[in-house]
């Protein structure tokens, strides 16, 4: 049915270290205790929250982690003693006095799946804190809002809630420099070098949630759709907020068909301006120059302009050999990759410090929103194939619907019942996967060839098909029926004649 009522478990391992253990504990440690919490997105789909948290002291082990000089240090000792499957958070209580975390910071979440937080005082203390690292570490009501968005109100929706990409079994990226003047500057990007070093990583960590493939082209004389406007007083070139969007139709045009493929695709382009409008700036709504000199547009990617120096002398031959510092581009698409797939940082209260992912891109913890979000994006998806389905053979009256497409709606609705009951036990990873062959079995069904030609055919339109062909056969026999049917009346009128 297209109602859904979920229920996500998380499980929580709160562990106190010696001298943080607060006064007010209500039983001896260790104990367990369950939070759940309503998230209700309309009248048909709710989803529960459920924080099934253990209590309990540190091991010797882990004691020794956290007797080091740096945060850093700790979570990269502590990690390999935590539990670490997907979905799981370790958060490692420290005494109010210890130094382990710098001057001013209460919670320092890490790059995998731990958090590090001081004590406070008491048990209320502690929950606030306890609170606001799930948000930010786990799955917020707006996270999951976001990934139910068809089904959501707008008013509902944060602003960035159409931003990110739905959720697919693959995406494919292409990065493209476009060079709408090689008259004038001969660019070389050493883009197969960047991608290992910097895009690799980051794919490989969300290689879990789906498969990428990369590509990437140089454009010659592709220019902008819009002509920048000249500024006097800076003597450059401006692209402003409200242009923008009309950038991205010609460009498009030149990218190469996305219809071919099965899969969203990513662009990312970099625009090396021509030499008449160069240097070319973007400005925001407000007029103040981009820092990155880039935008992104939501679902589709991101461009990056690219300023190429002025050569020094006027004398100088062209083209301009131009190496483009691919440090500083991989940075802004990156980060671009990174809003798309909802990954942008919230705000936080100035008391967090979260540490950087470095190479990798995202923390491991990030990746875990990701998933949880996919799995009950996933489970809307199928729930929503498989109403739209069923609706459609009941409009059909004449429909067959072969032994295979059958089993792959059972394999579908069993895929999402375990992904749904794998959620509710706190298995991210198993429900996840669930969640996929769901989705795989749903399109299978619905998108299945022996449906689609019978969706073509109404019975209006065979009778437009099958009359042409019948009549002109038909018009002898109807006159030959006519010809029997008065000949035998009048037989009956003639009385038969008496010998």
């Amino acid at each position: 049915a297209a109602s859904a009522q979920l229920q996500l478990a998380v499980p929580v391992a709160v562990v106190f270290a010696p001298g943080s253990v607060p006064g007010d504990l209500p039983r001896p440690l260790p104990f367990r205790d369950v939070q759940e919490m309503e998230i209700s997105v309309n009248l048909r789909t709710s989803i529960t929250s459920r924080y099934e948290t253990v209590y309990r002291s540190t091991t010797a082990q882990e004691e020794a982690a956290l007797n080091v000089a740096t945060a850093q240090e700790a979570d990269a000792a502590l990690c390999p003693l935590q539990d670490a499957s997907l979905g799981s958070l370790t958060v490692y209580v420290v005494p109010e006095t210890s130094s382990v975390l710098p001057q001013g910071v209460s919670v320092y979440v890490g790059k995998h799946r731990s958090a590090l937080v001081r004590a406070g005082g008491n048990l209320a203390t502690l929950r606030t804190r306890l609170r606001q690292l799930t948000q930010v570490m786990s799955f917020a009501a707006s996270s999951i809002a976001t990934a139910l968005s068809d089904r959501v109100p707008d008013s509902q929706l944060g602003p960035d809630a159409r931003r990110h990409l739905k959720s697919s079994l693959g995406y494919e990226i292409t990065f493209s420099l476009l060079n709408p003047d090689p008259k004038s500057h001969d660019v070389d990007w050493d883009i197969e070098d960047a991608v290992n070093r910097y895009v690799q990583p980051v794919l490989d960590k969300l290689s879990l949630v789906a498969n990428f493939s990369v590509d990437s082209q140089i454009l010659y004389y592709a220019v902008l759709g819009v002509t920048p406007r000249f500024d006097k007083e800076t003597s450059s070139f401006i692209l402003s907020a409200h242009s923008l969007p009309h950038v991205i139709n010609p460009v498009e045009a030149r990218l190469g068909s996305s219809a071919a493929s099965l899969y969203p695709v990513l662009n990312f382009l970099l625009y090396v301006p021509e030499r008449s409008h160069s240097p070319l700036y973007i400005q925001d709504k407000d007029g103040a120059p981009v820092s990155t000199n880039a935008f992104h547009s939501p679902r589709w990617g991101g461009i990056m302009v690219y300023n190429v120096e002025a050569p020094g002398s006027p004398q100088a031959s062209l083209p301009l050999h131009v190496d483009v510092d691919m440090v500083r581009v991989m940075e802004v698409f990156l980060a671009q990759l990174r809003l798309l797939f909802g990954l942008s940082r919230e705000e936080l209260p100035p008391d967090f410090l979260l540490e950087s992912p470095g190479n990798e891109g995202l923390a491991d913890w990030e990746l875990d929103r990701l998933l949880w979000a996919h799995t009950v994006e996933n489970i809307a998806t199928v729930s929503t194939t498989l109403t739209s389905l069923a609706q459609l053979l009941d409009k059909i009256g004449n429909i067959v619907i072969k032994d295979d497409v059958a089993s792959e709606v059972y394999q579908a609705v069993a895929s999402a019942q375990s992904a749904m009951a794998e959620l509710a036990t706190g298995h991210l990873h198993s429900a996840f996967q669930a969640s996929k062959e769901a989705v795989t079995s749903s399109e299978r069904a619905f998108f299945d060839p022996s449906l689609l030609h019978l969706l073509y055919f109404p019975d209006d339109q065979k009778f437009a098909i099958y009359i042409p062909l019948f009549l002109p056969m038909a018009v002898p026999i109807l006159l030959s029926l006519a010809k029997i049917v008065r000949e035998a009346r009048q037989r009956k009128k003639e009385p038969t004649k008496m010998d």
